[in-house]
């Protein structure tokens, strides 16, 4: 079986806010993530709020309705009131963003069927289930993809994980091109370990058109899901899925693919005594095995690492997202590993500093 040579020369560390409260949606927490390169239930309050609003019952329009329903989500303790009311309404009404919507839809009453719909959303939202849960659906960088219970929700700053991945892509053909004798470059092949929605392996699959994507995930309500929403993006023929959890037999099965180019992963990797303290939303509605990463955070980070010689190529890289505790953690770790040849390369902080 094919063996590349185990010099690991680059890895990066992304640091971000984990489980950063999205827009109307979710908690608080604490995340982050690193990249390796390798080269040669609640129950809510009743309300008794009236409808604030000039418009009489059954003529309410959708500015009225995103006000009342943010009083009731407020006076019920939900968090970011006004943002779930309005993502509610929006996705009713047709439209991404209440933003967007213009000064005619704004001001024209709604039908009773939209008052139902609307209402059966909110009490979704009253439970403290997610906002992308509620709707079914979220966008992440370009992409409209299906969500549901428990399948983790992509956070918006593992939007620049994908990110990194496309530049150091970017960078390593642009460097090829600089040549006397450009050499043909193979497209890449990506390997995402824990896929969930698929988020990240159909965005990269969107944005590098010649590219070829394993995921795999050990959860199959995860890997049903990311091979819906593939089906949905008409990327299915790129992107091969796999119900495995990480592992070294695992490992053995992706070398049939061939080297890897780049391995990302968003893994398990909240501190467990951390679990206790994320909110509602995420303590019920989302599966805790995709948030806990054991004592240190790293139980999977670890594994991955030590089987990522094996699987890349020599100019091959990894993407991690890991706490903001991670970087010294995983440099020291790897310093007690030196058969891994893997070096830190770089830490790269959100978009929130962290």
């Amino acid at each position: 079986m094919w063996k590349p040579e185990t010099v690991l020369e680059k890895m990066r560390c992304l640091t971000h806010q984990l489980l950063r409260r999205l827009p109307g949606l979710l908690p608080h927490c604490v995340p982050g993530w690193l990249s390796l390169s390798r080269s040669s239930i609640f129950s809510p309050k009743q309300s008794s709020l009236r409808q604030s609003c000039s418009a009489g019952p059954g003529l309410m329009t959708a500015t009225d309705v995103v006000n009342y329903w943010q009083e009731v989500f407020k006076t019920n303790g939900i968090p970011e009131a006004r943002e779930s009311s309005e993502y509610i309404v929006s996705f009713v009404l047709g439209a991404k963003t209440f933003q967007s919507l213009n000064s005619r839809r704004l001001h024209t009453p709604l039908t009773a069927e939209q008052h139902e719909q609307i209402q059966q959303l909110s009490n979704k939202r009253l439970e403290r289930m997610p906002v992308q849960y509620v709707l079914g659906e979220w966008d992440f960088q370009d992409l409209t993809l299906k969500m549901r219970p428990p399948v983790f929700i992509p956070r918006p700053e593992t939007e620049d994980l994908v990110s990194l991945v496309l530049e150091d892509e970017s960078q390593k053909r642009a460097k090829n091109s600089g040549l006397c004798f450009p050499v043909p470059v193979p497209d890449p092949v990506i390997l995402e370990i824990g896929c969930g929605s698929g988020a990240i392996a159909l965005s990269l699959l969107s944005k590098l058109p010649q590219s070829r994507v394993i995921a795999m995930d050990k959860e199959k309500a995860a890997v049903d899901l990311t091979r819906e929403n593939a089906h949905r993006l008409r990327l299915q023929d790129r992107i091969h899925i796999l119900h495995r959890d990480v592992s070294y037999s695992s490992a053995k099965e992706l070398l049939l693919w061939g080297p890897i180019d780049f391995i990302v992963s968003n893994p398990p990797y909240v501190f467990h005594e951390d679990m206790a303290s994320l909110d509602a939303e995420i303590l019920c509605y989302e599966d805790l095995d995709a948030l806990d990463g054991g004592d240190d955070g790293m139980r999977v980070i670890k594994t991955i690492l030590s089987l990522a010689p094996s699987l890349l190529k020599d100019s091959g890289s990894v993407f991690l997202e890991v706490d903001p505790r991670h970087p010294d953690m995983v440099e020291n770790w790897l310093r007690a590993h030196p058969n891994l040849l893997l070096v830190l390369h770089a830490i790269h902080k959100d978009f929130c500093g962290k």
